[in-house]
């Protein structure tokens, strides 16, 4: 079985004025629909979320498990 990429980061909250997840910047209505969309129909979706993410409310206080970890391996690099 095959990895299915995901732009998750774990902060899983919706921004109520915009319909965002405040961590990966899918609506609702993407996130469930999400293993069953092609890559390219993904890749779409992802190719949108860092505008998507400019307008959400707020950011996540704390540090994402996906951050710290991508923190901790270039540390080592």
């Amino acid at each position: 079985m095959t990895a299915i990429e995901s732009p998750c980061v774990l902060v899983c909250s919706i921004d109520v004025k915009t319909g965002f997840c405040f961590g990966c910047g899918r609506t609702r209505e993407e996130i469930g629909a999400w293993i069953e969309m092609t890559p390219e129909t993904r890749r779409s979706v992802m190719a949108e979320l860092p505008a998507r993410l400019e307008t959400v409310e707020r950011r996540p206080r704390r540090e994402t498990r996906r951050t710290r970890i991508a923190r901790e391996r270039d540390a080592f690099s």
